[in-house]
């Protein structure tokens, strides 16, 4: 385990703690693994299955982040990342082994046992059953006009004949969206 990169984490995260530490390998797995350092613009892409403590090492040590658009979140809750070269055109999906930690075993403990194992004891390995993300692309801001904020143009919706963002749109429901084809067969009588 490199300590720098570590403290490096650490000092960005504010604390010590097991989630930072399995970003921190997912990271370590992804540059042993792909051969992958810190990305200046989108080279690297992270497409982060939690939102959990583990995403700052990977903000820091790959220089993935939201603003770049090279994190991305795609929210199963699950534990793993999937990392992408966009120049090389490696990918792969590192996700934690449940059930590692042990019964008694406390939170220092748990982080210093993920800290110190080879990132094979710890993690699975596969190919993202999802394609590359595009690129970021930037959008031209529309203004709502209900409350007169600006949104990008892919986040608005047209309502009433009017361009409104996220909060002013209203959602128009009949129940169907718990049915698991958009509309149920309906039988006139």
């Amino acid at each position: 385990m490199n300590k720098d990169l570590w403290e490096k984490a650490v000092a960005f995260h504010g604390h010590e703690c097991p989630g930072l530490a399995i970003g921190f390998k997912a990271c370590e797995a992804a540059v042993e693994k792909m051969g992958i350092g810190i990305s200046e613009d989108e080279e690297i892409v992270c497409v982060t299955e939690n939102d959990a403590c583990g995403v700052d090492a990977v903000q820091v040590l790959l220089s993935c982040t939201f603003g770049k658009g090279n994190l991305i979140y795609r929210g199963t809750g699950k534990q793993a990342f999937s990392f992408f070269d966009r120049t090389s055109g490696k990918k792969m999906r590192v996700c934690l082994i449940p059930g590692k930690k042990g019964k008694d075993m406390d939170r220092e403990e748990w982080k210093l046992q993920l800290l110190n194992a080879p990132v094979d004891e710890i993690f699975t390995f596969s190919e993202p059953k999802f394609d590359l993300p595009e690129r970021a692309r930037l959008f031209a801001t529309l203004i709502c006009e209900i409350c007169g904020e600006g949104a990008p143009e892919h986040k608005m919706y047209l309502q009433d004949g009017k361009t409104v963002c996220a909060d002013c749109f209203s959602r128009y429901s009949r129940g169907y969206e718990k049915f698991d084809a958009p509309y149920p067969s309906v039988t006139v009588l």
